[in-house]
């Protein structure tokens, strides 16, 4: 058998997290069930094992390391002394030790079996285990995850899951429902639900944080004289005032018009971007402006004069 170091891919100087890491991840590519009536597999998948239990007990890695066991646990002939076998643990006087049976513990048999086979499979141990956690997408309305929503989920087996969408759930954002996944496994505890939000975008609204942008259309008497409008906010329509002489680009804001307060998050703004629209034509606003004379002519593209 080769060296189990090199079986695991892992330097000598390796964690304890750094094997347990290669051997799930060679246990999972090399598994039988994977790999039905692939011989290689199989034996590749049976020194995997061996490795791990040698180098996953650290006893029996420093005797590995030592010379004293070989890359089968068995140990090497070291011709002892009667001291050496008089002052061995109890139990193991006068003989060398049985074959040992590999260690695997919960976490390690949930993330091996439970990821590899899906809800139908079941780990070969008579131990209490933790039910798999099963992942859904759940796609949800710009408003629902501002304001908070409830929606049902159904799931591919049939069942229904009526999920709360907290206020401010932002996209990408996974919410758990606790003991809604696989059933555990001899008495163990069932697994999660992990719901996976997806915010599909909004034709007015974009979110910054926890304020609210949009882009508000005014009428050029809007925007020269000011006053009263009406703007859309996630909690309904609001009256608003624009102040006379207002260009497009001037932004303005409204108060806790945002996202609503949550998860200890005061609540946020609502900043609404002005955006002068002329309309149809009007003869009469154009024979006005061809009359008009300013008192104070501007010239809206200074700025952008080239320097020397």
């Amino acid at each position: 058998m080769d060296d189990p170091y090199q079986t695991l891919g892992v330097a000598r100087d390796a964690s304890q997290d750094d094997i347990r890491r290669a051997f799930r991840k060679l246990a999972k590519a090399h598994h039988p069930d994977l790999n039905p009536g692939n011989a290689q597999a199989e034996a590749r998948f049976k020194a995997v094992t061996a490795a791990n239990e040698i180098l996953s007990d650290p006893e029996k890695r420093a005797r590995f390391d030592r010379g004293e066991i070989d890359a089968q646990g068995q140990e090497r002939p070291q011709h002892p002394s009667y001291r050496d076998y008089a002052e061995a643990e109890p139990g193991r006087r006068y003989g060398p030790s049985g074959p040992q049976q590999t260690a695997w513990n919960a976490e390690d048999i949930e993330s091996i079996f439970g990821t590899m086979f899906g809800a139908g499979a079941r780990p070969r141990t008579d131990s209490p285990l933790r039910g798999q956690d099963e992942r859904y997408t759940l796609p949800t309305g710009f408003l629902d995850a501002v304001n908070g929503a409830t929606t049902r989920l159904t799931l591919p087996d049939g069942r229904t899951l009526d999920v709360r969408i907290p206020p401010g759930t932002e996209d990408g954002q996974i919410l758990r429902l606790r003991g809604q996944g696989t059933a555990g496994w001899n008495g163990g505890p069932s697994g999660d639900a992990l719901i996976e939000i997806h915010i599909a975008p909004h034709p007015i609204f974009r979110r910054d944080g926890n304020d609210i942008r949009l882009d508000l259309p005014v009428t050029l008497a809007e925007a020269v004289l000011g006053g009263p409008v009406e703007i859309p906010t996630p909690g309904g329509k609001v009256r608003m005032r624009v102040p006379p002489h207002s260009d497009t680009g001037t932004e303005l804001r409204l108060r806790g018009r945002g996202v609503p307060a949550h998860a200890g998050q005061s609540e946020g703004d609502l900043y609404a971007t002005l955006r002068v629209v002329v309309g149809q034509p009007d003869a009469a606003l154009e024979a006005f402006l061809r009359d008009w004379k300013p008192e104070h002519p501007a010239n809206p593209r200074a700025a952008m004069e080239p320097g020397p």
